[in-house]
């Protein structure tokens, strides 16, 4: 697979009917110093409305690429579910997918696409990530939260809390370990500490509220601190702060809200979700497509800056750094 030399991220509009369009629409002017890095991916005559209801004028979206995502039929309503607004959110994604993996991208940044909508198309996949997974061959591919200075991989994500506890055992955490690791070199992270969040309130008090410390945890990061640089189980009520501070690298967060919950209250419009484990690196705001405010302009840009930004700080050294093993 050739690798241009040039940095070129490709930057989809996800589901037309929802804010993808508008927030990224507001990112241009953000973005004007980086324009000729960028290449935009989505329905063109919806993006045109969009820019002319926000007054974007040409001077503005005429540096940037586009790359127009056309219908078969129909119309796009804001705020309503539609297999059309779904094709054109899906092919949007595999066009930016063949584009990457050809070399043309070095990366992509995904704007939000609505479950029912891509599956109403023909999707047989729930969400961006699945989908990636299946259209480039990839093995695990891993979610990994950045909130200015504080990084997250989520051990598990969609699963009940009753699941996500009965999928921890030494196995995998010493697994999620290993790719923590992987997600640090991968993004060229100097910080290569790794602290490993508690799953019980005070990290179980030896015992006292729960044993997966003692029994499960602890010993997995004793086992990989062979190999990592790997500390913990600190308790969840912490150890995020300790790392926004600087003191590790990533956490690992053992279930989806432990995580979630410590990166949005840290600062929720700049909280990016980065896919590791695909030929190259995928960025996405980690907000949904809010169709209730679609078409009444009101959405916060902030997230879509962040991830493009992301994209572009990162995408160059993570296909530098890729083998296809994790």
């Amino acid at each position: 697979m050739g690798i241009s030399m040039g940095l070129k991220v490709g930057v989809t509009l996800g589901d037309p009917a929802g804010i993808g369009p508008e927030i990224v629409a507001k990112s241009l002017p953000h973005l004007l110093d980086s324009s000729s890095k960028i290449t935009l991916i989505g329905n063109w005559r919806n993006f045109l409305h969009v820019l002319s209801e926000l007054a974007i004028g040409e001077e503005i979206y005429s540096r940037f690429d586009f790359v127009d995502i056309k219908p078969e039929s129909g119309e796009i309503n804001p705020g309503k579910v539609s297999p059309e607004a779904g094709e054109i959110a899906l092919r949007s994604i595999e066009n930016a997918t063949r584009l990457a993996m050809k070399g043309e991208l070095t990366g992509i940044c995904t704007a939000p696409i609505n479950k029912e909508a891509i599956i109403q198309a023909g999707s047989r996949y729930i969400d961006h990530t699945e989908m990636l997974k299946a259209l480039t061959g990839s093995g695990d591919v891993t979610t990994v939260f950045e909130t200015r200075n504080l990084r997250i991989l989520f051990l598990s994500k969609h699963l009940s809390l009753k699941q996500a506890i009965e999928s921890i055992s030494q196995e995998s955490v010493r697994k999620y370990i290993g790719l923590s690791n992987y997600a640090l070199g991968m993004l060229g992270v100097e910080n290569r500490k790794i602290a490993v969040a508690a799953l019980n309130p005070h990290g179980g008090e030896n015992g006292l509220f729960g044993s997966e410390e003692t029994d499960i945890i602890r010993p997995a990061v004793e086992k990989e601190a062979v190999h990592y640089d790997v500390s913990g189980p600190y308790p969840a009520d912490s150890v995020f702060h300790r790392a926004a501070e600087g003191e590790f690298g990533i956490v690992l967060s053992l279930f989806h809200d432990q995580g979630h919950i410590a990166a949005k209250m840290y600062d929720f419009h700049r909280t990016v979700s980065m896919n590791i484990g695909l030929p190259f690196l995928r960025t996405s705001v980690d907000h949904g497509t809010a169709f209730e405010i679609a078409g009444k302009w009101t959405a916060n840009e902030t997230s879509m800056v962040e991830a493009i930004d992301k994209a572009l700080r990162y995408s160059a050294k993570y296909r530098e750094n890729y083998s296809g093993k994790s």
